[in-house]
């Protein structure tokens, strides 16, 4: 492949991202490309893989271009495509920020999970507005070994499974995805969060994210965490009609979550942008684009 293509390198609470700007869609991007590109080995390495496109520029974007011009199309580290990354969100919106597209204070960024509300504090922070979590009525069970959990459903646009643990050490290496049933709650497969409390509305937590293994943070998760935190504690704000926040350690940093009486969840976190360069010629021929 003669072409040269741009790269960049970022994270958010190190959940970290291979970042291909590619205004035109221009670029072809199949799923073993992407895992190649993510390979922590034989590539850049990442979690995931941020393609940022313009949104009229996208079939799957065109219809949210007139709210919002650019567009995350996300891919997990093994190349399958994601509905929405929350750490990615932040991360891209940071890039567009280093690329000159956008300045400080609110945009919007299009997503596969619908039109994300962005906040590019002075400070360093970004803030997601991440819409509203939808929780599926069942039990859901989540093992590991020869324990099990019940665990909260929660969806945020993409499924998440939640189960309390009294020590994370129980979630054990989370290389494989853990085992859940009913089979018919993820027939898509799910991401899985461990928790433990810290401390008042203080909790930590690991996660199997699907598609990539154990990651270093999930954005998704955390609020996922927040919310099955918050209806276990007695703190629904629908019901008591104030906001709920919640501090959420993940194992590559701390987001805080907060919940409002309408729904709407905002998760405030660090984004980094940690290099960036070219894919050198000679290793772009030995990868399937």
């Amino acid at each position: 492949m003669s072409t040269r293509i741009a790269f960049l390198k970022g994270h958010g609470t190190e959940n970290d991202f291979v970042i291909v700007p590619d205004p035109e869609n221009a670029i072809e991007l199949p799923p073993t490309a992407v895992a190649a590109l993510c390979d922590r080995r034989a590539g850049i390495g990442g979690d995931g893989l941020l393609h940022v496109v313009r949104s009229a520029a996208h079939p799957e974007a065109k219809e949210m271009a007139a709210e919002a011009e650019w567009f995350m199309d996300y891919r997990n580290g093994d190349g399958s495509v994601a509905e929405m990354c929350g750490n990615g969100v932040r991360v891209f919106a940071r890039y567009l920020q280093r690329a000159g597209h956008v300045a400080e204070g609110d945009i919007a960024i299009a997503t596969r999970g619908g039109v994300k509300s962005v906040h590019l504090a002075k400070d360093g922070a970004v803030t997601v507005g991440m819409g509203k979590a939808v929780l599926p009525e069942g039990d859901v069970t989540v093992s590991v070994g020869e324990r099990s959990w019940p665990a909260r459903n929660v969806n945020m646009g993409n499924p998440h499974a939640v189960a309390f643990v009294d020590d994370l050490a129980h979630a054990g290496n989370l290389f494989t995805p853990p085992p859940f049933a009913p089979a018919a709650a993820y027939p898509d497969g799910v991401n899985v969060e461990f928790v433990v409390d810290r401390g008042p509305q203080h909790v930590a937590l690991r996660v199997h994210e699907r598609g990539s293994g154990e990651t270093r943070s999930c954005g998704t998760g955390a609020c996922a965490v927040a919310v099955a935190a918050a209806r276990r504690d007695g703190a629904d704000p629908a019901v008591t009609g104030t906001p709920s926040t919640y501090t959420v350690d993940v194992p590559g940093g701390r987001l805080v979550i907060t919940e409002h009486p309408d729904g709407e969840i905002e998760m405030t976190g660090p984004a980094v942008i940690v290099a960036e360069g070219e894919l050198d010629a000679e290793w772009l021929d030995t990868v399937k684009f």
